[in-house]
Parts: structure tokens; sequence; C-alpha cells
């Protein structure tokens, strides 16, 4: 199994950059998918997250109307998107991706059964 999460890095003020998240190893294409993120000396944070086909999606307040989460079922690797625009100096986090078994969205980070490691998201002010 593996969530294998890339696009991070130094982006300034206003900026846009875009995550992407490659699941395999698993029937991902019939699990939630949720991004999160933390930040230096905070607690990891839901972001967003995405039903199995792609039909719901929920925010984060702190990112609502400015990021966008999407996935691509096809093939035997599922990969999750997370558009980020308008980005703001308090978005810099470790953002890291996750899949839980079952239809809802949940903001709980136990609820996500597998992790990826994060990619870092710098933003300059």
């Amino acid at each position: 199994v593996q969530l294998q999460a890339s696009g991070g890095g130094l982006v300034q003020a206003g900026g846009s950059l875009r995550l992407s998240c490659a699941a395999s190893g698993r029937a991902f294409s019939m699990y939630t998918m949720g991004w999160f993120r933390q930040a230096p000396g905070k607690e990891r944070e839901f972001v967003a997250g995405i039903t199995r086909n792609g039909g719901s999606t929920y925010y984060a307040d702190s990112v609502r109307g400015r990021f966008t989460i999407s996935r691509d079922n096809a093939g035997n690797t599922v990969t999750v998107y997370l558009q980020m625009n308008n980005v703001k100096p308090e978005d810099t986090a470790v953002y890291s991706c996750a899949a839980k078994v079952g239809g809802s969205i949940m903001q709980a980070v136990e609820t996500y059964s597998y992790w990826g490691q994060g990619t870092k998201v710098t933003v300059s002010s």
C-alpha cells in the first residue's frame, strides 16, 4: 500500500500550487480520500475530502473557495489532487493525503486508515 504525495514547494502569497497523491496497492477507488496538513507546532488538521466517485467534496472553512479537491479513479492507481489558489502564508504546512473506508467524508484524523508521507508547502508573504 502506498500513498505518494508530491507537488509541494515554495510559492508566493496569492499564487497557486497543485498537489497530487498517487494511491496504489488497494482498491482505493472504493475509499473516501482526504487531504490534511500540519503546520509547525500545530496539530494535524483536515483540509478537504472527496467521496469515492468524486460526487461530493467538503472543505475546511479556512480553505473553502480557494482550494479544490478532485480525483482520477482510472487505472490501478487512484490520483487525488488538491488545487491551491490564492494561497496565504497561513497555508504553510506539510500536506498529506489519506484514505478511509466508507462513503462519508470525515474530518477526524483517526477515521482514516491509510496515510502517505507529506509534501511541504511554504507560502512566502
